[in-house]
């Protein structure tokens, strides 16, 4: 196993911890659990740079680290998402700030916002999984999208912030570090969105059928003829 490999591996590991982590801080109200689970993800979604970096600098790529990268990514993000969503870090931010508003039943309204915002996103990197295996399977190349990667960029970015936001007591520090991870989070779903219709549109021909090659049959009929 070479080094990107590894590095691969690594992130993988680190979402059992960075679950735990994120457990002890909501069953025991402790916010150096939620730093700590911070710092894990953002650590375990910085290998995913850096591996990469390193497979296509040093020619090291290999079809284990295609096989593990997507898959680590997907269930990093998934799992803090679904962890965020389940702990209310979506308008938890926004309690005390926003208590006069009570009576629009903000926080359902966010849960529910940030409920489909989750499903929009884990549908995308359901569809970009399919893609993928239809076109490994006709040996056709899928070139990188580079709106995929601004807008996995601004997802984690907008995770990161909304882990951070829970460290904090209620105040105006913590609800402008959730604001602006609501705000990225948001980006993040439009990006999702545009760019799953951008890599279906650029990559439409893996849905087409293959052309049919002539049978032995036909071509000894057209052979006696």
């Amino acid at each position: 196993m070479n080094l990107p490999n590894k590095i691969t591996l690594s992130r993988i590991l680190l979402i059992p911890v960075f679950i735990v982590l994120f457990c002890c801080g909501c069953y025991y109200s402790n916010r150096w659990c939620f730093l700590f689970a911070a710092i894990v993800f953002v650590v375990a979604a910085c290998t995913d740079f850096l591996d990469g970096y390193i497979a296509r600098s040093r020619g090291l790529v290999t079809n284990l680290g295609k096989f593990l990268d997507p898959i680590a990514d997907k269930v990093l993000v998934s799992t803090a998402l679904i962890l965020l969503l389940v702990s209310g870090a979506f308008y938890l931010p926004f309690a005390e700030v926003l208590d006069g508003l009570s009576y629009l039943d903000f926080t359902r309204v966010m849960q529910i916002v940030a409920a489909v915002c989750v499903s929009v996103i884990m549908a995308r990197e359901l569809i970009v999984s399919g893609f993928r295996m239809v076109a490994a399977e006709r040996d056709l190349v899928i070139a990188a999208d580079k709106l995929g990667k601004v807008k996995t960029t601004c997802q984690d970015v907008s995770i990161a912030l909304l882990l951070l936001s829970l460290c904090f007591g209620d105040g105006t520090f913590r609800f402008v570090i959730g604001l602006i991870g609501v705000i990225l989070f948001v980006a993040a779903t439009v990006l999702t969105v545009l760019s799953g219709i951008n890599y279906i549109m650029k990559n439409s021909a893996v849905l087409k059928e293959p052309a049919k090659e002539n049978t032995n049959e036909e071509q000894g009929n057209g052979e006696n003829g």
